[in-house]
Formats: C-alpha cells, sequence, structure tokens
C-alpha cells in the first residue's frame, strides 16, 4: 500500500496543532517536516524547537527532510527532537560526511534516508543505498512549496527503485513535489510508494478521500 506523508509547511500555521492531528484523523502515515537553512536551499522554515513541539502533538511517524548545509552537525540533534526518519541530502556535504550522518542516524535507532535533488542524477545514491531506510527523488527544485511537478524525474525514480530491487533492500522510495491525485499514478507506476503531499492535501476538499486514493495507488 502507498503512504502519504503531508507536508506541514502547507498547513494552517494559525491552528498548526489542530492540522497536525488531523493528519491522524483522516488517514495520514507520516508527518513530513521540512527544514530549510536559508543556505542549502533560498528558504528558511523550522527546526528543533518546533519538531520538538510537533513530537508532543502526534505520536505519528515524523518524517523529517533536512535541506540544510552540512547536515552531520545537527543529524544526532534532530533525532533527539524526535524525528523517526531524517533524510539528508547527497548535495549538502562531502561524501565521507554524508555516510556518517547516515550511520549518526541509525546508531541513534531511527531510520536513515537520503535525498536527491532534480538536477542530481540516479547513480548518486548508491554509496549510500546500504544505509538507507528510504530515497528520497524531489520532483521539484527544493526550498519553496507549490511548485510544478516534474515528470521527467519519473525515470530517476524507476532507476531507484531498480536499485533498490537488485540489492534486496527494504527500502522506501519517496517523492517531493507537486504531488497530487493526478501525479501520484504517475509516480506510482515509476515504483515510489510514499507520497509527499503539501498543497494537494491540505486544500483537498476530503482530505480523509485524498489519502484513502493516496493508498489505493
Amino acid at each position: 500500500m502507498a503512504k502519504l506523508a503531508p507536508s506541514i509547511l502547507s498547513a494552517n500555521f494559525n491552528h498548526l496543532g489542530r492540522d497536525i492531528r488531523g493528519l491522524k484523523e483522516h488517514g495520514a502515515d507520516y508527518v513530513h517536516f521540512d527544514v530549510m537553512d536559508g543556505q542549502f536551499v533560498p528558504n528558511i522554515s523550522f527546526g528543533l524547537t518546533v519538531l520538538a513541539d510537533v513530537r508532543r502533538e502526534t505520536d505519528m511517524l515524523l518524517d523529517v527532510h533536512l535541506m540544510i548545509d552540512r547536515p552531520l552537525r545537527y543529524a544526532e540533534r534532530f533525532c533527539e527532537a524526535g524525528a523517526d526518519i531524517v533524510t539528508v541530502h547527497v548535495e549538502a556535504d562531502t561524501q565521507e560526511n554524508t555516510l556518517e550522518a547516515l550511520r549518526t542516524i541509525r546508531r541513534c535507532g531511527r531510520r536513515a534516508s537520503v535525498c536527491l535533488k532534480p538536477r542530481t542524477p540516479a547513480e548518486a545514491v548508491l554509496p549510500y543505498l546500504d544505509l538507507c531506510s528510504m530515497v528520497l527523488v524531489m520532483t521539484v527544485e527544493p526550498g519553496f512549496g507549490g511548485q510544478s511537478f516534474m515528470a521527467d524525474m519519473m525515470p530517476k525514480v524507476s532507476r531507484i527503485r531498480d536499485y533498490i530491487r537488485q540489492r534486496g533492500l527494504e527500502c522506501e522510495l519517496e517523492v517531493d513535489g507537486g504531488v497530487s491525485l493526478e501525479t501520484g499514478p504517475v509516480c506510482a507506476a515509476a515504483g515510489a510508494n510514499v507520497f509527499v503531499a503539501g498543497s494537494a492535501y491540505f486544500k483537498a476538499a476530503d482530505q480523509t478521500a485524498f489519502a484513502a486514493a493516496i493508498h489505493g495507488m
């Protein structure tokens, strides 16, 4: 079954607790938490304090996407703040430091994940794949919500799914950016099984029906 990970970057921040509690009620699987530092991506979102507050608000799995420079510096602290899955970008540091970030996340008892920007080729995951519980493929340029879905990322998704199968790994494959009920089936056909949805989910007239539709993909 496919999984839904609504991005709370698109939630109503005047009623964030309500929106987070609603995720479980409507059938979402993960809470997607986007961390942006204004350096690795040209925007700033939220960090450790907000994550700790969200952790106290829900027992759902917190899927934390670190769009930050040199994530090794903060990987353990995000685990301590309540993250269940911590995703680091392969472009954000050296291969050696990225590997150490993944090992740190695993030592903390959390799920480690890597993310690829649109221009990063599929084979960039290969040095990290055996340490990963998930791989995230960006289907927009990271940093801002509301962008259009990049369908030309689907061959990359398929290639990474092949790598996962070839190694016999239990590794989820997540897509993030412009995911909706229209683009979701394309992602599923390419091999993705976790779908990050922001505005498409939070603006849906029936969020329970939205989650059910994702689960059926």
